[in-house]
């Protein structure tokens, strides 16, 4: 049992050290919809810290380490430990339906609708959430490259930047969505104003 402080701010300190230890794989594995809620739930007592097999061994001993309890093997309904890997796409086969786009959680996935799609291999966290929605089984999963080099090219990338990388990738797909339903939400309510327009000149004596 991890002890939990009280105040909010302490409480929202907790779980910003926790998401940080967290490989920012968004792959749900843990059984929730990305890792700072994983990092949450684990705060608030509903959720162990051995359910994220991309963090692996390593990452559950940091947590256990930061949240001052025993380490535990990794909970195997959640998965098992492995190498890194990216998801590949049969571009032949490809029908452009744009399903593994939407699905994807870091944007690395680019391509139109009725168009080829491709991964971006740098950004693709092998969270393999684009594999299930595809309908013609053209995505396939591959040993990821070794650590990719920093933007300047002289030193590699650490395990750290790479997950701040997927974070802030993760992070701005969610605004970009959220910007997106709100253009859906004011275009609708436009249309539905037209509409009313409308009928009232349609009606007007």
């Amino acid at each position: 049992m991890i002890s939990v402080p009280d105040a909010p701010a302490a409480i929202n300190a907790l779980v910003e050290k926790i998401d940080a230890i967290l490989p920012q794989t968004q792959c749900r594995r843990c059984d929730f919809p990305g890792c700072r809620p994983y990092a949450e739930a684990i705060v608030a007592g509903e959720a162990d810290i051995n359910q994220c097999p991309p963090g692996g061994s390593e990452g559950i001993v940091a947590l256990a380490d930061l949240l001052g309890v025993k380490p535990k093997r990794l909970n195997s309904k959640h998965g098992e430990e492995r190498s890194l890997e990216v998801a590949f796409i049969v571009e032949e086969d490809c029908i452009g339906c744009v399903k593994c786009i939407q699905a994807c959680p870091v944007d690395a996935i680019i391509g139109a609708s009725k168009h080829m799609h491709t991964v971006i291999t740098d950004e693709c966290t092998g969270c393999e959430l684009c594999i299930a929605p595809c309908p013609v089984d053209c995505i396939a999963m591959q040993s990821a490259p070794v650590l990719q080099t920093q933007r300047s090219g002289t030193k590699p990338e650490s395990k750290q930047q790479r997950a701040e990388r997927w974070r802030s990738r993760y992070e701005s797909r969610l605004i970009r969505l959220k910007r997106d339903q709100r253009e859906r939400d004011e275009s609708l309510r436009k249309k539905k104003e037209a509409l009313k327009k409308l009928k009232s000149a349609v009606i007007a004596p």
